[in-house]
């Protein structure tokens, strides 16, 4: 899918870090990108998990990376599973990577790197287990 974001080459990057992260936890990471947000970016990162349907995993352990482009936004929002086991600052590390790269224009790497750091802090509390399967799409989602 083309979009005005990111490169094609720079999608199959994050695809293949969202790949490999996964390979670590059994833990779904999801990526939805979009041009702006208005209001709060915890908001309408909860909206796009939901029309997802990200909820949708065995152990409600699906991770959303959401970034807004332009509005220069995110948010890491994580299941209820996620949630009731991890302490309340988890994704603040994340959130750093994510942000200074960001601010350098590096956003698919910054995504990339996110991603990866997503799984192995996931691979903590929700190691890979052998009868894993992928419950969710590894393809990013995208917004006007």
């Amino acid at each position: 899918m083309n979009n005005p974001f990111i490169t094609d080459e720079e999608r199959d990057q994050i695809i293949r870090a969202i790949e490999s992260a996964e390979l670590r936890t059994s833990g779904e990471i999801r990526v939805h990108m979009e041009s702006s947000c208005k209001g709060d970016p915890v908001l309408r990162a909860i909206l796009i998990f939901n029309r997802l349907e990200m909820f949708k995993t065995r152990d409600r352990n699906g991770v959303l990376i959401y970034v807004a482009v332009k509005s220069r936004k995110l948010s890491i929002i994580g299941d209820s599973g996620i949630n009731s086991v991890v302490p309340e600052d988890f994704w603040s590390e994340v959130k750093e990577i994510l942000a200074s790269h960001l601010s350098l224009g590096q956003l698919s790497e910054g995504i990339s790197k996110a991603v990866a750091v997503c799984g192995e802090k996931l691979s903590e509390y929700f190691p890979y287990k052998k009868d894993d399967t992928n419950e969710q799409s590894n393809e990013i989602s995208f917004g006007d």
